[in-house]
C-alpha cells in the first residue's frame, strides 16, 4: 500500500489514481524509468559516451539517485513570467544562490537556471549539483507581449561552465515554430556534439487551440504530437504539460478548416478520459517512453500546492513517466515548505507501492 502520506494528499481521488489499470496502452509496451536505464536505453544510441555520463550524472543525484526518475527545481520563470510576478511571495529567490540551495536541500537531481544564473554560480555549485541552461527564452517585456522564444545563451559558453545539459522551449503550433524547430535542432546537436545532454519544453501555443469550450494547449492528442516532434530533434528528455482533456484534433477539424490528420482509434484504443491514460499517450509519444517524460508542476495554488503536486507525480509516474520538474510551487513560500513539497513529489517515486497502471 502507497504510504499514508501520499494517500491523504490525494484525497477522494486515491482509489481512483492509486488502483487504475490502464486498459490502452500495455505498460510492457513502454521503456520504464529504472536504474539501468542509461545502459538500456542509451548505449546503443547515437549519443558519445559524454552525454551518456552527463546523463547519467542527472540520474545519480538527489533523493531519487539510482531510480531512474528526476525531480528537477527550474528558475527561468524570472525570465518567462517575469522576475517580479515570480520572485514578489519570496523575494530571496531573485538571488540565483538561494534556488540552487533550495534544488540541493531538496535533494533535486538537477537545477534548470538561466545563462545568467550560471555564469554567477557554476564555480560554487556546479561540481555539487548538475545544472540545466536554458537557453532560449520569451522575453515577455516587449508591448504589446507577444510570445516568441528567442536564443539567449551560447552552447559552447554553457559547456565551459560547466552545464550538464542544455534546456529549450518550442511554442508548437504558433506562427513562430518553424524558426524555433530549426534553432532549438542546431542547438541541440552542438550540445550532444560538446557532451552536453538535452532537454524540451515541448508547449503549444496558438489562439485556435483554445476555444469557448476548453483549452486545448492541455490535450493529450495535441501535447502527445508535440512530444513526437520534440524527440525527433533528439531531445533526451521531454516536459510537457499534464494533459487535461483530449480531443484538440477534432475541435480544430470543422467544415470551415481541415487540421492535421487524425485517427479515431487515438480517442477509442490509445486513451480514454482518465488522467493515467492520457498521460501515457504522451509517453508513447516519447519513443514509447525511450526519451523520458517530466511533466509541469505548474503554477502555485496556494494551500493546496502540495496535494496537487502529488497528484501530478502519481499520474506521471502510473502512466510510465520519469518525474516532475516543480518551480513555482516550491520556491513561492518558505524555504522550508518548498522542501517539504519536493520531498513529497520525490517520495511518490521512491514508493514501489506506486506502480505503473
Amino acid at each position: 500500500m502507497p504510504n499514508n502520506k501520499t494517500i491523504d494528499l490525494l484525497g477522494d481521488k486515491a482509489e481512483y489514481l492509486l488502483n487504475h489499470q490502464s486498459k490502452t496502452i500495455n505498460k510492457d509496451s513502454l521503456h520504464l524509468p529504472g536504474p539501468d536505464f542509461v545502459d538500456r536505453i542509451w548505449t546503443g544510441s547515437d549519443r558519445n559516451p559524454q552525454v551518456l555520463r552527463n546523463l547519467q550524472g542527472l540520474y545519480n543525484k538527489g533523493r531519487l539517485a539510482g531510480t531512474g526518475y528526476l525531480s528537477i527545481l527550474p528558475v527561468d520563470q524570472g525570465i518567462e513570467h517575469s522576475g517580479g510576478a515570480s520572485f514578489a511571495k519570496n523575494p530571496i529567490y531573485f538571488d540565483p544562490e538561494n534556488i540552487i540551495k533550495l534544488a540541493i536541500e531538496g535533494g533535486c537531481n538537477a537545477v534548470a537556471t538561466t545563462f545568467g544564473g550560471l555564469g554567477f554560480m557554476s564555480r560554487n555549485y556546479a561540481h555539487k549539483i548538475p545544472f540545466i541552461v536554458k537557453v532560449n527564452h520569451n522575453e515577455f517585456l516587449t508591448y504589446p507581449n507577444k510570445f516568441d522564444q528567442i536564443m539567449f545563451a551560447s552552447i559552447k559558453a554553457s559547456w565551459n561552465l560547466g552545464a550538464a545539459a542544455i534546456g529549450a522551449t518550442i511554442y508548437f503550433g504558433s506562427d513562430e515554430s518553424s524558426r524555433q524547430i530549426q534553432e532549438v535542432s542546431k542547438a541541440f546537436e552542438m550540445a550532444h556534439e560538446m557532451g552536453m545532454a538535452t532537454i524540451l519544453w515541448c508547449y503549444l501555443r496558438n489562439p485556435a487551440f483554445k476555444t469557448k469550450e476548453k483549452d486545448f494547449h492541455v490535450s493529450a492528442d495535441l501535447t502527445g504530437q508535440a512530444n513526437h516532434l520534440g524527440v525527433t530533434i533528439e531531445a533526451d528528455i521531454i516536459k510537457q504539460k499534464l494533459p487535461e482533456n483530449n480531443g484538440g484534433y477534432l475541435a480544430l477539424n470543422t467544415k470551415e478548416s481541415a487540421y492535421g490528420k487524425n485517427d479515431s482509434r487515438i480517442y477509442s484504443e490509445l486513451t480514454s478520459d482518465h488522467p493515467i491514460d492520457l498521460c501515457r499517450y504522451q509517453v508513447a509519444n516519447c519513443y514509447m517512453g525511450r526519451a523520458g517524460l517530466i511533466n509541469s508542476g505548474g503554477a502555485s495554488s496556494g494551500a493546496s500546492d502540495m496535494a496537487e503536486a502529488v497528484t501530478t507525480a502519481v499520474i506521471n509516474k502510473r502512466a510510465g513517466g520519469m518525474g516532475l520538474i516543480s518551480g513555482r510551487k516550491s520556491f513561492q513560500r518558505p524555504m522550508k515548505e518548498g522542501i517539504g513539497i519536493l520531498n513529497a513529489i520525490q517520495d511518490v517515486y521512491l514508493d514501489k507501492d506506486v506502480t505503473v497502471a
